[in-house]
C-alpha cells in the first residue's frame, strides 16, 4: 500500500523526515540531481523557511520506506512566469515502472495553484511522463553563470 503525505509551511517534516527526504532525492535523482545542500535549500523554500513564497513537498511511502518525492516551489509570479516550479520528482530506483511517478505528478498538479514549470534534460526518461501530462517545451532555457560558478 502506497501512502502519501504533503508537507508545507503548515505541516513541516520532522528533522529526521527532512533528512530522509534529502537523502532520498540525492540518491534517486541519480545523474539528474543536485548536491545535498541545494536539495535542502529547495526543501526549506517549499516549507517557507527563510525568505520564500513557499510551496509543498509530497512524499509517497510503502510501509516505512520512501517510494517517491515531488518538490514544488511557488515563484510568487503569475502569467508571464508560472506560479510554481517543479524542482524535483524522483521514484525509488527499485520501484520504477509501478505508477508512483505518475501518481505523484497528478497529486502535484492537483495541489498546485496555477501553472507549473519544470526543467528537464533532453535525455531524462521522465521527459515522456511530463509530456503525457501536457507539459510542453515552449522555450529553450539559457543561463549566464557569473564567474563560472
Amino acid at each position: 500500500m502506497i501512502d502519501t503525505e504533503i508537507f508545507n509551511s503548515d505541516h513541516k517534516p520532522s528533522p529526521k523526515q527532512k533528512e530522509a527526504i534529502i537523502d532520498f532525492l540525492f540518491t534517486h535523482l541519480e545523474k539528474y540531481g543536485d548536491p545535498k545542500p541545494d536539495i535542502q535549500k529547495a526543501l526549506d523554500y517549499s516549507m517557507n523557511e527563510g525568505e520564500s513564497f513557499g510551496g509543498f513537498t509530497i512524499v509517497s511511502s510503502n510501509k516505512d520506506q520512501i517510494s517517491g518525492v515531488v518538490l514544488v516551489n511557488r515563484t510568487g509570479m503569475k502569467d508571464y512566469i508560472p506560479e510554481n516550479i517543479l524542482v524535483y520528482i524522483a521514484t525509488h530506483n527499485e520501484m520504477r515502472g509501478q505508477g508512483i511517478g505518475k501518481a505523484l505528478m497528478q497529486k502535484a498538479i492537483d495541489e498546485a495553484e496555477g501553472d507549473i514549470a519544470l526543467h528537464v534534460e533532453p535525455d531524462n526518461p521522465a521527459k515522456f511522463l511530463y509530456e503525457k501530462f501536457g507539459f510542453t517545451n515552449k522555450y529553450l532555457e539559457m543561463r549566464y553563470k557569473r564567474n563560472g560558478k
